[in-house]
């Protein structure tokens, strides 16, 4: 069965505390999303004084998901503000000119399960120099930056490609995918080797969200 990481980032930023209780009832995971407004995605969003208040009452794994240029500097703060899982882009090593196997490396030396992550339009190959290194791959079906986007239907190919690869070499790892999730989905994408599922607006925007977490599996 996959596990549902309902993303935060689609919640009542009025007043999260509800929205967080009702994951910690029903999810796996939290999913929280942190954008730095870059060239990597032209959002803002989280910070660590948030960080810091969803861990006072969340009781599921945090799953922090690093749309930044530059994860190394802040991945020791975030492990230290509760994240389970922290995952970056590819995209933002490019950028920076780093080696993506020392920030993974980093992130496992904080206590946190290291995933790697891409946008669409990255050939899902270039995820396979890491397959032995990583915990987890994160691919985006949707360009990352907002919520409530339409589902590329392109990424249950690249889900299989990837699932195929790790299966040839022996290698068990987790496959998360991002974006337009939905329970019309989400039995395609679990058949297509994902085995994380993060979902935001089909959640939050449900009449009852508890339900549509249920869906998902």
């Amino acid at each position: 069965m996959v596990k549902v990481a309902p993303s935060i980032l689609s919640g009542n930023f009025l007043n999260l505390e509800p929205d967080i209780r009702m994951v910690n009832d029903n999810a796996d995971l939290i999913h929280i999303d942190v954008m730095d407004g870059s060239r990597l995605v032209p959002n803002i969003s989280f910070g660590f004084p948030v960080m810091e208040a969803i861990a006072k009452v969340v009781t599921v794994p945090m799953d922090v998901h690093l749309m930044i240029v530059n994860p190394d500097k802040y991945i020791e703060r975030f492990a230290k503000c509760g994240a389970s899982l922290i995952s970056f882009h590819l995209e933002a090593t490019d950028q920076a000119g780093k080696n993506p196997s020392d920030i993974i490396a980093l992130i496992k030396s904080c206590g946190a399960k290291a995933g790697l992550a891409i946008n669409p339009d990255v050939p899902v190959e270039r995820l396979f120099p890491y397959i032995e290194e990583v915990d987890f791959f994160l691919v985006m079906s949707v360009f990352a930056g907002f919520g409530g986007q339409k589902f590329i239907e392109e990424s249950i190919d690249r889900v299989k490609t990837l699932r195929a690869e790790m299966e040839r070499r022996g290698a068990v790892k987790d496959i998360e995918v991002d974006g337009g999730v939905s329970a019309g989905n989400a039995r395609t994408l679990a058949a297509a080797g994902a085995t994380m599922l993060v979902a935001g607006s089909s959640v939050f925007k449900a009449e009852n969200p508890a339900e549509a977490i249920d869906e998902l599996r």
